[in-house]
C-alpha cells in the first residue's frame, strides 16, 4: 500500500462496515509492532507522544512542529493508516491551515482537532476548558477548507463531556457534524453508561476512545460496532504495558544485579532485529555495500 494513499485506505475499511481498531502509538517502533500484529489502523496519540519524547504529561507541552514531525517518522515505518492527533490546532485560522497541510504531508490519513482552550490537556483529566461551541465548529470548517481536494480525513473531537456533561458533548458533535468533518469524536468517557447514551444521540460515522483502568475496557470491539461506532482508540494500552514491563525489567536488574530473571519477558535480539527491519537493510547492504 502506498503511504501517500492512507487516508483512501482508511476510507475504504471504514466503507467496510468493519469497526477499525486503531490502538495508540507512543512512537515509531510501537506502530511497527501494531502493523506486525495485524491491526488495521495506528493512533498516533498525543498522549503517548509527549510520553516518549518529552517524559512529561499531555498538558499541551508538544508543539505543531515536533506533532507533525513524530507523525512524519511513523508513516515512514508503516503502511496501514495512521490517524493523528492535532490537539487545538496549534492557534489561530492560519495556524489550523499550516497543521493541516503539514499532517498531510506527513502523510497520515487521518487527524483529530478538538475544543479545548489551550493550553489543552488530556481528556481524562480534570479542569478542561472549553471554547465556546460556535467558535470550534468555524475552526473545523477553516480546517475542512484547508484540506481542499486532498485527501485527508478530519475527526471533530469534543472534550465537553467531562467538562460541561453528556448533552453538551452531544449537542457539540452534531454541530462538528455539520462542518463537514469526516466522523466525530466525543472523548473523556470513562463509563460505560456514556458510551451507550452517545451511541443512541450520535448518528452518522463517530469514534471512541477505550482508555484502560476503567469500566469500558469490558466493552470488545464487536459490542461498539453494534452500537454504530466506526473507529474505536485504545489509546494507551501498549504505553502502559510497556512502561510495567520495563519498570518490572529494571527492578530485577537492580534486585538480582543481572538480567537473567527478566529474559523470560524479553524478545531476543535476533528476533527484536527482525522486527525493527533489520534484514532488508542487511539485503541492500549486500547489494550495493563495498
Amino acid at each position: 500500500m502506498n503511504k501517500l494513499t492512507q487516508a483512501g485506505a482508511l476510507r475504504t475499511l471504514l466503507q467496510s462496515g468493519q469497526i477499525v481498531m486503531a490502538p495508540g502509538a507512543p512512537d515509531a517502533l510501537t506502530a511497527r509492532l501494531i502493523q506486525q500484529a495485524g491491526f488495521p489502523a495506528i493512533y498516533m496519540t498525543g498522549f503517548g507522544a509527549t510520553a516518549t519524547r518529552l517524559g512529561c504529561p499531555d498538558i499541551g507541552l508538544m508543539t505543531q512542529t515536533e506533532m507533525t514531525t513524530h507523525a512524519r517518522d511513523m508513516v515512514r515505518v508503516v503502511e496501514i493508516p495512521v490517524i493523528a492527533d492535532a490537539d487545538t490546532g496549534y492557534g489561530g485560522p492560519s495556524n489550523i491551515h499550516r497543521t493541516v497541510r503539514e499532517y498531510l504531508q506527513a502523510g497520515v490519513a487521518a487527524i483529530h482537532l478538538e475544543d479545548q482552550v489551550a493550553p489543552k490537556r488530556c481528556g481524562q483529566m480534570a479542569g478542561i476548558r472549553l471554547m465556546d461551541a460556535g467558535e470550534a465548529a468555524l475552526r473545523l470548517r477553516c480546517a475542512v477548507q484547508s484540506r481542499g481536494d486532498d485527501d485527508l480525513l478530519i475527526i471533530g473531537r469534543t472534550d465537553a463531556l467531562p467538562a460541561a456533561g453528556i448533552d453538551e458533548a452531544v449537542r457539540r458533535a452534531k454541530l462538528f457534524q455539520d462542518t463537514g468533518v469526516d466522523l466525530v469524536f466525543v472523548d473523556g468517557i470513562k463509563k460505560i453508561a456514556e458510551i451507550e447514551a452517545i451511541a443512541r444521540a450520535v448518528n452518522g460515522p463517530k469514534v471512541v476512545s477505550i482508555v484502560d483502568g476503567n469500566e469500558t475496557v469490558a466493552l470488545t470491539a464487536a459490542d461498539l460496532q453494534e452500537m454504530g461506532f466506526s473507529v474505536v482508540f485504545y489509546a494507551v494500552t501498549t504505553l502502559f504495558t510497556a512502561v510495567k514491563a520495563v519498570s518490572d525489567a529494571l527492578l530485577r536488574l537492580k534486585v538480582d544485579g543481572t538480567p537473567a530473571a527478566a529474559a523470560s519477558g524479553m524478545v531476543s535480539y535476533a528476533d527484536f532485529s527482525e522486527r525493527i527491519g533489520l534484514p532488508f537493510h542487511k539485503h541492500l547492504d549486500d547489494q550495493f555495500g563495498h
